[in-house]
Protein backbone atom coordinates (compact mmCIF):
# COMPACT_ATOMS: atom_id res chain seq x y z
CA UNK A 1 0.00 0.00 0.00
CA UNK A 2 1.06 3.61 -1.06
CA UNK A 3 1.41 5.66 1.99
CA UNK A 4 0.27 9.03 1.49
CA UNK A 5 2.08 12.29 2.51
CA UNK A 6 0.44 15.68 2.58
CA UNK A 7 1.44 18.43 0.17
CA UNK A 8 0.41 21.96 -0.15
CA UNK A 9 -0.76 22.29 -3.51
CA UNK A 10 -1.55 26.19 -3.45
CA UNK A 11 -0.45 29.32 -1.40
CA UNK A 12 -1.90 32.63 -1.00
CA UNK A 13 -1.86 35.91 1.34
CA UNK A 14 -3.55 39.14 2.15
CA UNK A 15 -1.84 42.44 3.17
CA UNK A 16 -3.57 45.58 4.20
CA UNK A 17 -3.16 48.76 2.35
CA UNK A 18 -1.57 50.87 4.71
CA UNK A 19 2.01 51.14 5.52
CA UNK A 20 3.35 51.87 8.97
CA UNK A 21 6.87 53.30 7.78
CA UNK A 22 9.62 53.88 10.34
CA UNK A 23 9.53 57.15 9.69
CA UNK A 24 6.01 57.66 10.90
CA UNK A 25 6.34 56.06 14.35
CA UNK A 26 9.68 57.90 15.12
CA UNK A 27 6.69 60.54 15.04
CA UNK A 28 4.51 58.51 17.59
CA UNK A 29 7.80 57.37 19.89
CA UNK A 30 11.41 58.25 20.90
CA UNK A 31 13.04 55.50 17.82
CA UNK A 32 14.74 56.25 14.58
CA UNK A 33 14.96 54.48 11.02
CA UNK A 34 18.13 53.59 12.08
CA UNK A 35 17.51 52.23 15.24
CA UNK A 36 14.71 50.00 14.08
CA UNK A 37 16.92 48.74 10.84
CA UNK A 38 20.45 48.29 12.85
CA UNK A 39 18.39 46.22 15.50
CA UNK A 40 15.26 44.56 13.94
CA UNK A 41 15.81 45.09 10.17
CA UNK A 42 11.98 46.09 9.23
CA UNK A 43 11.43 49.14 7.31
CA UNK A 44 7.60 49.08 7.18
CA UNK A 45 4.51 47.00 8.48
CA UNK A 46 1.45 46.45 7.17
CA UNK A 47 -1.73 47.62 9.60
CA UNK A 48 -5.38 46.81 8.96
CA UNK A 49 -7.63 50.04 9.00
CA UNK A 50 -10.92 49.73 9.60
CA UNK A 51 -14.20 49.84 12.00
CA UNK A 52 -15.29 46.52 12.61
CA UNK A 53 -12.42 45.00 10.58
CA UNK A 54 -10.11 41.66 12.61
CA UNK A 55 -7.91 38.86 12.00
CA UNK A 56 -11.45 36.98 10.21
CA UNK A 57 -11.34 39.88 7.96
CA UNK A 58 -8.31 39.01 6.24
CA UNK A 59 -7.79 35.00 6.61
CA UNK A 60 -10.72 35.48 4.82
CA UNK A 61 -9.58 37.22 1.68
CA UNK A 62 -6.56 34.65 2.34
CA UNK A 63 -8.90 32.12 1.29
CA UNK A 64 -11.08 33.48 -0.89
CA UNK A 65 -7.96 33.92 -2.84
CA UNK A 66 -6.52 30.39 -2.34
CA UNK A 67 -9.77 29.12 -3.91
CA UNK A 68 -9.98 31.34 -6.70
CA UNK A 69 -6.12 30.71 -7.73
CA UNK A 70 -6.04 26.91 -7.32
CA UNK A 71 -9.54 26.35 -9.13
CA UNK A 72 -10.91 25.23 -5.62
CA UNK A 73 -15.13 24.83 -5.05
CA UNK A 74 -15.33 25.78 -1.27
CA UNK A 75 -18.00 23.40 -1.28
CA UNK A 76 -15.21 20.67 -1.29
CA UNK A 77 -12.88 21.98 1.66
CA UNK A 78 -13.22 19.09 4.59
CA UNK A 79 -11.12 21.11 7.17
CA UNK A 80 -9.56 24.74 8.28
CA UNK A 81 -7.13 24.93 10.45
CA UNK A 82 -6.47 29.25 11.64
CA UNK A 83 -3.11 29.12 13.45
CA UNK A 84 -3.42 32.89 15.48
CA UNK A 85 -3.04 34.31 18.53
CA UNK A 86 -5.34 37.50 17.76
CA UNK A 87 -8.84 35.66 17.02
CA UNK A 88 -11.45 37.84 17.05
CA UNK A 89 -13.32 36.95 20.13
CA UNK A 90 -12.72 34.01 22.44
CA UNK A 91 -15.70 32.20 20.46
CA UNK A 92 -17.27 31.41 18.16
CA UNK A 93 -13.49 30.54 16.34
CA UNK A 94 -11.90 32.72 13.90
CA UNK A 95 -11.85 29.25 11.21
CA UNK A 96 -15.55 29.37 12.09
CA UNK A 97 -15.74 32.83 11.17
CA UNK A 98 -13.52 32.54 8.27
CA UNK A 99 -15.24 29.70 6.88
CA UNK A 100 -18.67 31.67 6.86
CA UNK A 101 -16.92 34.99 5.40
CA UNK A 102 -15.29 32.17 2.27
CA UNK A 103 -18.15 30.10 1.96
CA UNK A 104 -16.76 27.13 3.40
CA UNK A 105 -20.06 25.51 4.11
CA UNK A 106 -19.19 21.74 4.30
CA UNK A 107 -16.07 21.45 6.15
CA UNK A 108 -15.53 22.01 10.27
CA UNK A 109 -12.89 23.61 11.78
CA UNK A 110 -10.72 25.00 14.84
CA UNK A 111 -7.97 27.50 15.86
CA UNK A 112 -4.56 26.54 17.46
CA UNK A 113 -2.69 29.02 19.56
CA UNK A 114 1.04 28.55 19.09
CA UNK A 115 2.27 32.18 18.43
CA UNK A 116 5.15 32.61 16.08
CA UNK A 117 5.42 28.93 15.60
CA UNK A 118 1.41 28.79 15.16
CA UNK A 119 1.98 27.72 11.72
CA UNK A 120 3.98 24.59 12.02
CA UNK A 121 1.90 23.62 15.07
CA UNK A 122 -0.78 23.99 12.30
CA UNK A 123 0.91 22.33 9.32
CA UNK A 124 2.05 19.18 11.24
CA UNK A 125 -1.63 18.80 12.82
CA UNK A 126 -3.23 19.11 9.16
CA UNK A 127 -0.69 16.66 7.82
CA UNK A 128 -1.82 13.92 10.56
CA UNK A 129 -5.65 14.97 9.59
CA UNK A 130 -4.88 14.59 5.35
CA UNK A 131 -2.15 11.21 5.61
CA UNK A 132 -5.14 9.69 7.43
CA UNK A 133 -6.86 9.08 4.20
CA UNK A 134 -10.19 11.07 5.31
CA UNK A 135 -9.05 14.25 4.83
CA UNK A 136 -8.73 15.27 1.11
CA UNK A 137 -8.81 19.35 1.19
CA UNK A 138 -7.44 21.18 4.58
CA UNK A 139 -6.74 24.97 4.46
CA UNK A 140 -4.06 26.18 7.01
CA UNK A 141 -4.69 30.07 7.49
CA UNK A 142 -1.26 31.76 9.47
CA UNK A 143 -3.25 35.20 10.41
CA UNK A 144 -2.80 37.88 13.18
CA UNK A 145 -3.62 41.15 13.28
CA UNK A 146 -1.06 42.27 15.51
CA UNK A 147 -1.60 45.85 15.67
CA UNK A 148 -4.74 44.87 17.97
CA UNK A 149 -2.23 43.89 20.89
CA UNK A 150 0.70 46.21 20.09
CA UNK A 151 1.61 49.19 22.64
CA UNK A 152 2.10 52.12 20.38
CA UNK A 153 3.17 53.96 23.67
CA UNK A 154 6.18 50.95 23.92
CA UNK A 155 9.38 52.07 21.58
CA UNK A 156 10.65 48.16 22.09
CA UNK A 157 7.55 46.47 20.83
CA UNK A 158 5.59 48.93 18.36
CA UNK A 159 8.59 48.60 15.79
CA UNK A 160 8.07 45.24 15.60
CA UNK A 161 4.59 43.97 14.51
CA UNK A 162 2.30 43.70 11.54
CA UNK A 163 -1.00 42.62 10.07
CA UNK A 164 -1.38 39.84 7.76
CA UNK A 165 -2.82 36.80 6.51
CA UNK A 166 -1.66 33.95 3.94
CA UNK A 167 -3.05 30.59 3.23
CA UNK A 168 -2.44 26.94 2.06
CA UNK A 169 -4.25 24.18 0.41
CA UNK A 170 -2.98 21.02 1.79
CA UNK A 171 -4.08 17.98 -0.18
CA UNK A 172 -2.71 14.18 -0.02
CA UNK A 173 -0.45 12.35 -2.53
CA UNK A 174 1.23 9.19 -3.28
CA UNK A 175 3.83 10.47 -5.54
CA UNK A 176 7.23 9.63 -4.14
CA UNK A 177 9.84 12.95 -3.18
CA UNK A 178 7.08 15.47 -2.17
CA UNK A 179 5.33 16.49 1.06
CA UNK A 180 5.79 16.85 4.18
CA UNK A 181 8.82 14.52 5.01
CA UNK A 182 9.82 15.27 9.12
CA UNK A 183 8.98 17.75 11.47
CA UNK A 184 10.14 18.20 15.19
CA UNK A 185 8.02 21.21 17.53
CA UNK A 186 8.59 21.99 21.53
CA UNK A 187 6.97 23.68 23.63
CA UNK A 188 8.37 25.17 27.19
CA UNK A 189 6.02 27.16 29.40
CA UNK A 190 8.52 28.51 31.76
CA UNK A 191 9.26 30.88 28.95
CA UNK A 192 5.91 32.58 29.48
CA UNK A 193 7.61 34.94 31.84
CA UNK A 194 9.54 36.36 29.29
CA UNK A 195 6.73 36.44 26.16
CA UNK A 196 3.19 36.49 27.06
CA UNK A 197 0.12 38.45 27.05
CA UNK A 198 -1.55 38.44 30.64
CA UNK A 199 -4.91 40.21 30.32
CA UNK A 200 -7.74 38.85 28.81
CA UNK A 201 -7.84 35.36 30.09
CA UNK A 202 -9.12 33.42 33.29
CA UNK A 203 -6.09 34.35 35.03
CA UNK A 204 -6.33 38.26 35.00
CA UNK A 205 -9.91 38.33 33.24
CA UNK A 206 -10.60 41.77 31.55
CA UNK A 207 -11.03 44.40 34.34
CA UNK A 208 -10.09 48.20 34.92
CA UNK A 209 -6.87 47.08 36.90
CA UNK A 210 -6.13 44.85 33.90
CA UNK A 211 -6.58 47.75 31.19
CA UNK A 212 -4.78 50.33 33.36
CA UNK A 213 -1.57 48.11 34.09
CA UNK A 214 -1.57 47.65 29.95
CA UNK A 215 -2.07 43.83 30.65
CA UNK A 216 -4.05 43.67 27.04
CA UNK A 217 -1.06 44.14 25.10
CA UNK A 218 1.81 41.61 24.26
CA UNK A 219 4.94 42.10 26.42
CA UNK A 220 8.92 40.61 25.45
CA UNK A 221 11.64 40.85 27.23
CA UNK A 222 13.57 41.50 24.25
CA UNK A 223 17.11 40.13 25.30
CA UNK A 224 16.07 36.89 26.61
CA UNK A 225 14.23 35.76 24.20
CA UNK A 226 16.34 36.97 21.41
CA UNK A 227 19.33 34.61 22.96
CA UNK A 228 16.36 31.48 23.41
CA UNK A 229 15.53 32.40 19.78
CA UNK A 230 18.38 31.71 18.11
CA UNK A 231 19.66 28.96 19.59
CA UNK A 232 16.09 27.08 19.34
CA UNK A 233 15.48 27.73 16.02
CA UNK A 234 19.50 27.43 15.18
CA UNK A 235 19.46 24.00 17.53
CA UNK A 236 16.49 22.48 15.93
CA UNK A 237 16.74 23.06 11.84
CA UNK A 238 20.48 21.67 11.81
CA UNK A 239 19.06 18.45 13.68
CA UNK A 240 16.20 18.03 11.10
CA UNK A 241 19.22 18.97 8.32
CA UNK A 242 21.37 16.11 9.71
CA UNK A 243 18.77 13.35 10.19
CA UNK A 244 17.31 13.79 6.80
CA UNK A 245 20.75 13.49 5.51
CA UNK A 246 20.49 17.43 4.01
CA UNK A 247 23.17 19.56 3.08
CA UNK A 248 23.90 22.98 2.41
CA UNK A 249 25.01 21.80 -1.30
CA UNK A 250 21.60 20.86 -1.66
CA UNK A 251 18.50 22.50 -3.56
CA UNK A 252 17.54 23.56 0.14
CA UNK A 253 15.82 26.70 1.35
CA UNK A 254 15.65 28.25 4.48
CA UNK A 255 12.17 29.24 5.29
CA UNK A 256 12.25 31.60 8.56
CA UNK A 257 10.02 32.94 10.63
CA UNK A 258 10.27 36.64 10.36
CA UNK A 259 10.99 37.94 13.87
CA UNK A 260 14.55 40.37 13.96
CA UNK A 261 16.99 39.93 10.83
CA UNK A 262 19.59 39.36 12.92
CA UNK A 263 17.92 35.70 13.81
CA UNK A 264 17.88 34.88 11.01
CA UNK A 265 21.23 35.79 9.47
CA UNK A 266 22.13 33.57 12.80
CA UNK A 267 20.25 30.53 11.98
CA UNK A 268 21.61 30.47 8.25
CA UNK A 269 25.12 30.68 9.55
CA UNK A 270 24.25 27.71 11.50
CA UNK A 271 22.79 26.10 8.37
CA UNK A 272 25.34 27.46 6.52
CA UNK A 273 23.47 28.59 3.67
CA UNK A 274 23.89 31.34 1.20
CA UNK A 275 21.45 34.19 1.62
CA UNK A 276 20.14 33.57 -1.92
CA UNK A 277 18.59 30.72 -0.60
CA UNK A 278 16.83 32.10 3.01
CA UNK A 279 13.41 33.88 2.30
CA UNK A 280 12.97 37.33 3.91
CA UNK A 281 11.00 39.81 3.96
CA UNK A 282 10.75 41.07 7.74
CA UNK A 283 11.88 44.56 5.93
CA UNK A 284 8.58 45.05 4.16
CA UNK A 285 5.90 43.16 6.77
CA UNK A 286 7.25 43.00 10.21
CA UNK A 287 6.30 40.41 12.48
CA UNK A 288 2.93 38.81 10.99
CA UNK A 289 3.38 36.24 14.02
CA UNK A 290 1.37 33.17 12.24
CA UNK A 291 1.57 34.97 8.84
CA UNK A 292 5.37 35.24 8.61
CA UNK A 293 5.99 31.73 6.63
CA UNK A 294 3.06 31.53 4.56
CA UNK A 295 3.25 34.96 3.57
CA UNK A 296 7.32 33.93 2.38
CA UNK A 297 5.94 30.95 0.62
CA UNK A 298 3.53 33.16 -1.30
CA UNK A 299 6.45 35.58 -2.14
CA UNK A 300 8.78 32.74 -3.21
CA UNK A 301 6.55 30.77 -4.88
CA UNK A 302 7.45 31.14 -8.38
CA UNK A 303 10.96 30.49 -7.48
CA UNK A 304 10.15 27.29 -6.05
CA UNK A 305 10.47 23.81 -8.15
CA UNK A 306 8.94 20.79 -7.63
CA UNK A 307 11.55 18.57 -4.95
CA UNK A 308 12.87 21.68 -3.67
CA UNK A 309 13.78 21.06 0.02
CA UNK A 310 12.15 23.52 2.53
CA UNK A 311 13.13 23.77 6.35
CA UNK A 312 10.53 25.64 7.63
CA UNK A 313 11.46 27.04 11.11
CA UNK A 314 9.93 29.40 14.04
CA UNK A 315 9.64 30.67 17.75
CA UNK A 316 7.38 31.66 19.16
CA UNK A 317 5.84 32.90 22.53
CA UNK A 318 5.72 31.23 25.68
CA UNK A 319 7.70 29.31 24.43
CA UNK A 320 7.24 27.51 21.71
CA UNK A 321 9.43 26.32 18.34
CA UNK A 322 10.34 23.84 15.73
CA UNK A 323 11.29 22.97 12.25
CA UNK A 324 9.22 20.90 9.40
CA UNK A 325 11.02 19.90 6.63
CA UNK A 326 8.80 19.28 3.61
CA UNK A 327 9.46 18.98 -0.39
CA UNK A 328 7.74 21.41 -2.44
CA UNK A 329 5.37 19.85 -5.02
CA UNK A 330 4.36 21.95 -7.70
Amino acid sequence: MTKLKAVITGVHAYLPDYKLTNEELSKMVDTSDEWIMQRIGIKERRILKGEGLATSDMGAEAVKGLLKKTGTNPKDIDLIIVATVTPDMFFPSTANLIASKAGLKKSWGFDLAAACSGFLFGLETANRFVTSGQYKKVILVGADKMSAITDYTDRTICPLFGDAAAAVLIEPSEEEGVGVIDHSLHVDGSGAVSLNLKGGGSLNPASHETVDNKMHYTYQDGKAVFKVAVSKMADVSVDVMTRNNLSPESNLWLVPHQANMRIIEAVARRMELPKEKVMVNIHKYGNTTAATIPLCLWEWEDQLKKGDDLILTAFGGGYTWGAIYLKWAY
